[in-house]
């Protein structure tokens, strides 16, 4: 029993300890809070609108026919896309559109009513935006539609011509009637998609690059890694007193990353506060793990933000997040499973916008559980190498 009670001492002074540390660093703290905080507000307040409407166009119509003039007043009738500009030429469609007065130029050929008349394959040209990721959705997505719903009454049309009444044509044209269904995405919006995969980034990239801030400073200080009272104890202590420091802090930005700013912007949460628990807790255990782990090979303060943070981007790809899994070369896969955030972002997305229970993301959870119990081992041993080279050089 004394044991025990000295066994939880050691780890209640290594927290102890720990939260002074990051209470009494001004960048760590700008790093856990400051970016941690805001960082969810401001991308979520950036792509908070999910779809943009009316976007500006130009249109030019050098058919001027009865056809082109139908697939123009379509157009603007989208909620997607407004037409703002009639232009005589292409230069001037494309002055305006170098002036960022539009952000997309339909182009009629003066053959297209013809072809058309002739049951001949008409063309008409669409240039978009690609500054915008959302202006080239919107454009695209608005003349696609309009597309669609020409096509299938030209066809009707053709069949009428050829003695069909209206409703046999409609069949040939839509032999097999379908209904779109979105499943996870309804809105079809890019802050949907994309903010869950940076929520968890955040989390991830904010524990470890404070972390190794904290280790580079230690080493720059010429500090022990080890408390004086503990360095001939279990570096298991010291490693579970700081991980239960960061875990404390990290359970509250967790909670307002995960559940607070989906809330507040509408994305989609499908997931309960418990199932959020479950997951979350080996995520931020392996991150809290892995970045003690990495840690001691900081050599300074700076090393951590200069290295680290440029990963994000890496990371958001390796996941097979935003770039499909199968087009992510092996190595390159191979490399994700070393980071928590890989496993962390797809059972995140799994759990809260897909509707998952933690049964179905079981893989994922396993993997976070395996990474937490090598990161703890992998920790304790970085320690003993840290402290072990520190005592060769002083001896």
């Amino acid at each position: 029993m004394k044991r025990l009670y000295t066994y939880l001492k050691d780890i209640w002074y290594t927290f102890c300890l720990e939260l002074h540390r990051i209470f009494s660093d001004t960048g760590v703290l700008v790093i856990f809070f400051a970016a941690g905080l805001l960082y969810p507000l401001l991308y979520s307040s950036i792509y908070h609108n999910n779809n943009l409407e009316d976007v500006p166009v130009a249109v030019v119509d050098e058919d001027d026919s009865a056809d082109s003039r139908r697939f123009i007043n379509k157009l603007d009738a989208t909620p997607d896309v407004k037409v703002a500009y009639h232009c005589v030429t292409m230069s001037e469609a494309e002055k305006l559109f170098r002036q960022h007065k539009v952000h997309g130029v339909i182009y009629f050929p003066n053959d297209y009513s013809s072809k058309l008349a002739n049951l001949e394959q008409a063309y008409m040209s669409l240039y978009c935006d690609m500054s915008s990721f959302l202006y080239y959705r919107s454009v695209y997505m608005g003349t696609n539609f309009v597309m669609l719903d020409e096509m299938k009454s030209i066809g009707i049309k053709r069949y009428n011509l050829k003695g069909m009444n209206g409703e046999d044509a409609a069949k040939l044209v839509e032999a097999l009637p379908y209904e779109g269904v979105d499943l996870f995405l309804s809105s079809q919006g890019f802050s949907s998609f994309l903010l869950p995969a940076i929520l968890i980034l955040i989390l991830h990239q904010t524990l470890v690059i404070g972390v190794a801030m904290l280790c580079g400073t230690a080493y720059e200080e010429g500090k022990h890694f080890l408390p004086k009272r503990l360095r001939h104890r279990g570096v298991h202590r010291v490693v579970l007193g700081r991980s239960t420091a960061y875990l404390v802090i990290y359970a509250g930005l967790a909670a307002y990353g995960m559940i607070l700013i989906p809330h507040l912007f509408h994305l989609p949460q499908m997931a309960s506060v418990t199932t959020l628990f479950y997951f979350a807790l080996p995520f931020l255990l392996a991150t809290t793990f892995f970045a003690l782990t990495i840690g001691n090979f900081i050599r300074n303060r700076e090393t951590g933000v200069i290295y680290l943070a440029p990963l994000t981007v890496i990371l958001l790809f390796i996941s097979g997040f935003a770039w499909p899994q199968s087009n992510v070369p092996l190595f390159w896969q191979w490399v994700g499973y070393i980071f928590p955030s890989t496993f962390a972002i797809k059972g995140y997305v799994s759990i809260n916008t897909m509707g998952a229970t933690l049964a179905q993301i079981r893989p994922l959870l396993v993997g976070l559980w395996v990474q937490a119990g090598v990161y703890f081992l992998t920790a304790i041993l970085a320690i003993k190498w840290s402290r072990s080279r520190r005592m060769s050089r002083i001896n």
